[in-house]
C-alpha cells in the first residue's frame, strides 16, 4: 500500500529551518476559524522502524512535532494513533492523544475517526492534517496552510514552494503542483489554484515549478466528503491521494511559502534532524 498524502514533503535538502521562530506576531486565524490540528502517527515504518519514538536530544520525534504545532497558535493539537507507546510518549510530553483503530489505510481516515470522537458537537470547522515526521517544522507553515480557506470557495488548502534545485525538477519523489496563480492584494500570500499534482516534470515550458508540501487543511465538510470517496484512476496511477479530491471536483488551493520542512524517512534524515535541532 502506498503512503498517501506524504510524498509532497521534502525528503532531501531543500529549504528548512530547525528552530521555531517567534510566532507571537503570527495572525491568529482561530479568531475567525475554529481549527483542530490532527497529527496521525503509527509505528509501522519500513525504512525507519519506530520512527515516531525516535530520540532527538532526549525527546521523541512525535513530541517535537506536537510542540511545533502548538507553537503555531493555530488551534487545538491532538496526536491520532493506534499505538499505546506513542500515546504514552505524547502524554508524558504534555500532549493530547486520540486512540484510533489500527486498520486505517491512510492518515486521512485516521484523522477522520479522531475528529468524530473528539468533536461530536462540531465545534471545529477547519481540520489540519499534519504529518508526524516533521520535527523541524516551522510553525508558520500551519497558519499559512489554513489561510487559503478564508476563500469560501476553497475546499482543501495545502502548501507549495518554488523548486530551486535543478535535480528536483525531474525527481519523481518531489511532487509538483500544477496551478494557476490567484489574484492577491499587496499584503496577501501568493496562492495557486491547484489543477493537478504529479511526479512528472510539469508544467512544460519556461517559468517556475512548484514543489508540493504535504500538509493539508480541510473544511470539515470537505473531509467528510473525501473519506467517503473511492480511490480514483489518477490517484492510483500517480500514487497521490489528493488527486481523488480533484477528480471529484473539489477545489484545492496552495499557499506559496519559502520554508520546506525536513521529512524524516531514513536514518540519514534522522541524523540531519538531530543536527538541525539544537538541544
Amino acid at each position: 500500500m502506498y503512503k498517501p498524502w506524504t510524498a509532497g514533503c521534502n525528503r532531501s535538502s531543500l529549504r528548512f529551518r530547525a528552530a521555531p521562530p517567534d510566532v507571537s506576531t503570527f495572525p491568529t486565524l482561530a479568531s475567525r476559524m475554529s481549527a483542530l490540528i490532527l497529527i496521525p502517527s503509527r509505528l509501522q515504518a519500513t525504512r525507519l522502524p519506530g520512527k515516531p519514538l525516535a530520540d532527538i536530544h532526549g525527546v521523541p520525534m512525535i513530541v517535537h512535532v506536537w510542540r511545533r504545532a502548538m507553537a503555531s497558535n493555530a488551534g487545538r493539537v491532538v496526536v491520532a494513533t493506534d499505538s499505546i507507546a506513542i500515546k504514552a510518549a505524547v502524554e508524558a510530553g504534555g500532549g493530547e492523544v486520540a486512540l484510533t483503530r489500527a486498520d486505517h489505510q491512510t492518515g486521512s481516515d485516521r484523522i477522520f475517526e479522531a475528529l468524530t470522537a473528539l468533536d461530536p458537537d462540531r465545534h471545529h470547522d477547519i481540520i489540519v492534517n499534519l504529518q508526524g515526521d516533521l520535527p523541524t517544522l516551522d510553525p508558520h507553515l500551519v497558519t499559512a496552510c489554513i489561510r487559503p480557506l478564508t476563500n469560501p470557495a476553497t475546499d482543501i488548502a495545502t502548501l507549495a514552494a518554488v523548486i530551486t534545485h535543478t535535480e528536483e525538477r525531474t525527481n519523481p519523489n518531489v511532487v509538483k503542483v500544477v496551478g494557476t496563480p490567484l489574484p492577491r492584494s499587496s499584503d496577501a500570500m501568493e496562492t495557486l489554484r491547484a489543477l493537478y499534482f504529479t511526479r512528472a516534470t510539469a508544467p512544460y515550458g519556461g517559468g517556475p515549478l512548484y514543489h508540493h508540501i504535504g500538509i493539508y487543511a480541510y473544511r470539515r465538510a470537505a473531509l467528510e466528503r473525501f473519506v467517503q470517496l473511492s480511490p480514483s484512476p489518477l490517484e492510483l496511477r500517480e500514487k497521490l491521494e489528493q488527486l481523488r479530491a480533484l477528480e471529484a471536483g473539489m477545489r484545492i488551493d496552495a499557499a506559496v511559502v519559502e520554508t520546506v520542512p525536513l521529512g524524516v524517512d531514513t536514518p540519514a534524515d534522522l541524523a540531519r534532524a538531530r543536527e538541525l535541532i539544537k538541544p
